[in-house]
C-alpha cells in the first residue's frame, strides 16, 4: 500500500515551512525515545539521527533559499 503524503509545487517560503515541520516531527520522535530509553547505545544512535536530520534540514533550507521558482516536493509512505 502506498500513501501519498506530499505532492505539489510550493514557494520557497512554503517549502521551508513544510520541511521544517516534517523534520521537527521526526526529531521530536527521537527526542521522546531518548527520554524513555535505558540503553546507552540506543540513545547515542538516536542522537546521531537527530544531528543528521538537523544537518539535512539546514542543507535543504540553504538550497531552497537560492531558488526563486516554485519547488516540487513529493513524499510517499509505502506499507
Amino acid at each position: 500500500m502506498e500513501l501519498q503524503l506530499l505532492n505539489g509545487a510550493f514557494s520557497s517560503k512554503e517549502s521551508i515551512e513544510i520541511l521544517n515541520q516534517l523534520f521537527q516531527v521526526k526529531i521530536k520522535f527521537h527526542e521522546d525515545k531518548i527520554k524513555t530509553s535505558q540503553n546507552e547505545e540506543d540513545v547515542k544512535m538516536r542522537e546521531r539521527k537527530i544531528k543528521f536530520l538537523q544537518n539535512e534540514l539546514a542543507h535543504a533550507r540553504q538550497l531552497i533559499t537560492t531558488k526563486t521558482e516554485y519547488i516540487s516536493l513529493s513524499s510517499q509512505i509505502i506499507l
